[in-house]
Protein backbone atom coordinates (compact mmCIF):
# COMPACT_ATOMS: atom_id res chain seq x y z
CA UNK A 1 0.00 0.00 0.00
CA UNK A 2 3.03 2.18 1.03
CA UNK A 3 4.70 1.65 -2.22
CA UNK A 4 1.41 2.47 -4.10
CA UNK A 5 0.75 5.54 -2.54
CA UNK A 6 4.67 6.47 -3.50
CA UNK A 7 4.18 6.20 -7.15
CA UNK A 8 0.60 7.68 -7.37
CA UNK A 9 -1.39 4.20 -8.18
CA UNK A 10 -3.35 1.93 -7.04
CA UNK A 11 -2.53 -1.55 -4.86
CA UNK A 12 -4.04 -3.30 -7.69
CA UNK A 13 -1.97 -1.51 -10.60
CA UNK A 14 1.11 -2.62 -8.38
CA UNK A 15 -0.04 -6.08 -7.73
CA UNK A 16 -0.42 -6.52 -11.69
CA UNK A 17 3.14 -5.04 -11.97
CA UNK A 18 4.64 -7.57 -9.26
CA UNK A 19 3.44 -10.35 -11.44
CA UNK A 20 4.27 -9.52 -14.75
CA UNK A 21 0.41 -9.30 -15.73
CA UNK A 22 1.14 -5.65 -16.49
CA UNK A 23 4.13 -3.70 -18.21
CA UNK A 24 5.94 -1.77 -16.07
CA UNK A 25 5.91 2.15 -17.82
CA UNK A 26 9.30 3.70 -18.24
CA UNK A 27 7.79 6.61 -16.24
CA UNK A 28 7.27 3.70 -13.14
CA UNK A 29 10.55 2.23 -13.92
CA UNK A 30 12.88 5.03 -12.95
CA UNK A 31 10.64 5.87 -9.52
CA UNK A 32 10.84 1.52 -8.90
CA UNK A 33 14.18 1.67 -9.29
CA UNK A 34 15.03 4.49 -6.80
CA UNK A 35 12.48 3.61 -4.41
CA UNK A 36 13.61 0.23 -3.94
CA UNK A 37 17.25 0.57 -5.15
CA UNK A 38 16.95 -1.86 -7.92
CA UNK A 39 19.83 -2.27 -10.20
CA UNK A 40 19.80 0.44 -13.51
CA UNK A 41 19.29 -3.32 -15.91
CA UNK A 42 15.90 -3.87 -14.85
CA UNK A 43 15.18 -0.24 -16.36
CA UNK A 44 13.14 -0.59 -19.98
CA UNK A 45 16.03 -0.85 -22.99
CA UNK A 46 14.90 2.54 -24.69
CA UNK A 47 16.29 1.79 -28.50
CA UNK A 48 15.16 4.80 -29.91
CA UNK A 49 15.01 7.43 -27.01
CA UNK A 50 19.55 7.80 -27.70
CA UNK A 51 18.86 9.04 -31.29
CA UNK A 52 16.25 11.33 -30.19
CA UNK A 53 18.74 12.78 -27.85
CA UNK A 54 21.33 13.31 -30.23
CA UNK A 55 24.06 12.04 -28.44
CA UNK A 56 27.86 13.77 -27.71
CA UNK A 57 30.51 12.94 -25.05
CA UNK A 58 29.27 15.02 -22.61
CA UNK A 59 25.65 12.61 -22.86
CA UNK A 60 27.86 9.44 -22.30
CA UNK A 61 30.04 11.39 -19.42
CA UNK A 62 26.76 11.66 -17.70
CA UNK A 63 25.14 8.41 -18.25
CA UNK A 64 28.32 6.06 -17.03
CA UNK A 65 28.80 8.96 -13.81
CA UNK A 66 25.60 7.39 -13.03
CA UNK A 67 25.69 3.89 -13.72
CA UNK A 68 28.61 4.25 -11.21
CA UNK A 69 31.62 4.23 -13.22
CA UNK A 70 34.82 4.59 -11.79
CA UNK A 71 36.45 7.78 -11.86
CA UNK A 72 33.38 9.80 -12.76
CA UNK A 73 31.60 9.96 -9.97
CA UNK A 74 32.58 13.39 -9.10
CA UNK A 75 30.85 14.31 -12.35
CA UNK A 76 27.59 12.62 -11.41
CA UNK A 77 24.25 15.49 -12.01
CA UNK A 78 20.78 14.93 -11.63
CA UNK A 79 19.06 13.49 -15.01
CA UNK A 80 17.23 10.06 -15.86
CA UNK A 81 19.82 7.44 -15.65
CA UNK A 82 19.92 4.61 -18.69
CA UNK A 83 19.39 0.77 -19.30
CA UNK A 84 23.24 0.09 -19.11
CA UNK A 85 23.11 -1.95 -22.14
CA UNK A 86 21.33 1.13 -24.05
CA UNK A 87 24.11 3.31 -22.91
CA UNK A 88 26.66 0.34 -24.02
CA UNK A 89 24.93 -0.21 -27.58
CA UNK A 90 24.56 3.93 -28.24
CA UNK A 91 28.70 4.08 -27.28
CA UNK A 92 29.37 1.60 -30.10
CA UNK A 93 27.19 3.31 -32.32
CA UNK A 94 29.08 7.11 -31.88
CA UNK A 95 32.14 7.13 -33.91
CA UNK A 96 33.37 10.28 -32.24
CA UNK A 97 33.44 8.55 -28.27
CA UNK A 98 36.66 9.94 -26.54
CA UNK A 99 39.29 7.03 -25.56
CA UNK A 100 38.31 8.02 -22.13
CA UNK A 101 34.51 7.00 -22.61
CA UNK A 102 35.78 4.13 -25.05
CA UNK A 103 37.26 2.37 -22.03
CA UNK A 104 33.85 2.71 -19.62
CA UNK A 105 32.25 -0.18 -22.39
CA UNK A 106 33.72 -3.38 -21.19
CA UNK A 107 33.40 -2.36 -18.00
CA UNK A 108 29.52 -1.97 -18.30
CA UNK A 109 29.78 -5.35 -19.27
CA UNK A 110 31.59 -6.82 -15.86
CA UNK A 111 29.99 -4.81 -13.42
CA UNK A 112 26.33 -5.27 -14.62
CA UNK A 113 25.10 -8.46 -14.62
CA UNK A 114 21.81 -10.09 -15.59
CA UNK A 115 21.69 -8.74 -18.93
CA UNK A 116 20.26 -9.94 -21.26
CA UNK A 117 22.24 -11.19 -23.91
CA UNK A 118 19.98 -12.66 -26.59
CA UNK A 119 18.63 -9.50 -26.91
CA UNK A 120 21.91 -7.62 -26.80
CA UNK A 121 23.08 -9.84 -30.09
CA UNK A 122 20.02 -9.13 -31.86
CA UNK A 123 19.81 -5.00 -31.54
CA UNK A 124 23.76 -5.14 -32.08
CA UNK A 125 23.59 -7.19 -35.58
CA UNK A 126 20.13 -4.98 -36.41
CA UNK A 127 22.79 -1.85 -36.12
CA UNK A 128 25.78 -4.02 -37.69
CA UNK A 129 27.45 -3.27 -34.46
CA UNK A 130 28.36 -7.35 -33.90
CA UNK A 131 32.24 -7.03 -34.45
CA UNK A 132 32.56 -3.80 -32.45
CA UNK A 133 30.03 -5.74 -29.43
CA UNK A 134 32.28 -8.67 -29.71
CA UNK A 135 35.74 -7.19 -29.26
CA UNK A 136 34.29 -5.07 -26.30
CA UNK A 137 33.17 -8.39 -24.65
CA UNK A 138 36.31 -9.75 -25.30
CA UNK A 139 38.32 -6.90 -23.67
CA UNK A 140 35.55 -7.48 -20.53
CA UNK A 141 36.69 -11.19 -20.75
CA UNK A 142 40.66 -10.32 -20.85
CA UNK A 143 40.05 -8.37 -17.93
CA UNK A 144 37.70 -10.91 -15.87
CA UNK A 145 41.08 -13.40 -16.55
CA UNK A 146 43.19 -10.89 -15.33
CA UNK A 147 41.13 -9.67 -12.43
CA UNK A 148 39.84 -11.61 -8.76
CA UNK A 149 36.94 -8.95 -8.14
CA UNK A 150 35.72 -9.63 -11.99
CA UNK A 151 36.21 -13.96 -12.16
CA UNK A 152 32.29 -14.84 -11.81
CA UNK A 153 31.77 -12.97 -14.95
CA UNK A 154 33.91 -14.98 -17.29
CA UNK A 155 31.05 -17.57 -17.94
CA UNK A 156 28.69 -15.09 -19.16
CA UNK A 157 31.60 -13.84 -20.65
CA UNK A 158 32.68 -16.51 -23.03
CA UNK A 159 28.83 -17.56 -23.57
CA UNK A 160 28.46 -14.22 -24.87
CA UNK A 161 31.05 -14.19 -27.42
CA UNK A 162 30.16 -17.77 -28.81
CA UNK A 163 26.65 -15.73 -29.73
CA UNK A 164 28.35 -13.44 -31.57
CA UNK A 165 31.19 -15.17 -33.21
CA UNK A 166 28.28 -16.81 -36.11
CA UNK A 167 27.53 -13.18 -37.08
CA UNK A 168 31.18 -11.93 -37.13
CA UNK A 169 31.43 -9.46 -39.96
CA UNK A 170 34.70 -10.10 -42.62
CA UNK A 171 34.52 -5.88 -43.23
CA UNK A 172 36.93 -4.28 -41.75
CA UNK A 173 36.40 -0.96 -39.86
CA UNK A 174 37.60 1.09 -37.07
CA UNK A 175 36.78 1.51 -33.12
CA UNK A 176 35.11 4.74 -31.77
CA UNK A 177 37.73 6.77 -34.74
CA UNK A 178 35.47 6.91 -37.72
CA UNK A 179 36.94 7.78 -40.86
CA UNK A 180 41.02 7.28 -40.79
CA UNK A 181 43.93 8.62 -42.24
CA UNK A 182 45.39 5.59 -44.84
CA UNK A 183 48.84 6.18 -42.89
CA UNK A 184 47.07 5.91 -39.47
CA UNK A 185 44.98 2.70 -40.78
CA UNK A 186 48.12 1.10 -41.95
CA UNK A 187 49.65 2.24 -38.39
CA UNK A 188 46.98 0.31 -36.48
CA UNK A 189 46.31 -3.11 -38.76
CA UNK A 190 50.02 -3.32 -37.32
CA UNK A 191 49.56 -2.41 -34.09
CA UNK A 192 46.11 -4.00 -32.97
CA UNK A 193 45.83 -7.01 -30.96
CA UNK A 194 44.91 -10.39 -31.97
CA UNK A 195 41.43 -9.72 -30.37
CA UNK A 196 41.00 -6.65 -32.38
CA UNK A 197 42.36 -8.65 -35.45
CA UNK A 198 39.67 -11.61 -34.79
CA UNK A 199 36.93 -8.61 -34.78
CA UNK A 200 38.30 -7.18 -38.03
CA UNK A 201 38.45 -3.82 -36.17
CA UNK A 202 41.15 -1.04 -36.55
CA UNK A 203 41.98 0.20 -32.94
CA UNK A 204 45.76 -0.08 -30.67
CA UNK A 205 43.14 -0.22 -27.71
CA UNK A 206 44.17 -3.65 -25.45
CA UNK A 207 42.17 -4.41 -21.78
CA UNK A 208 45.51 -4.28 -19.97
CA UNK A 209 45.28 -0.09 -20.95
CA UNK A 210 41.93 -0.20 -19.05
CA UNK A 211 41.98 1.86 -15.46
CA UNK A 212 39.90 -0.74 -14.38
CA UNK A 213 42.31 -3.74 -15.23
CA UNK A 214 45.06 -3.19 -13.32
Amino acid sequence: MKLAKRLGVTQVYVSLMETGKRRVPPRYAHRLMRLLDLSPTMLPVMTTSVSKERPTNKWFEAQLARLGYPGFAYRKRPGAMRHPAEVLLAGLAFDELEPRLVEALPWLLLHYEGLDLGRLVDDAKAKNLQNRLGFTVALARQVAERKQEFKRRLPELRHFEGALEPSRLAREETFSQGRVHERLREWLKRERSEVARHWNLLTDLKAEQLPYAR
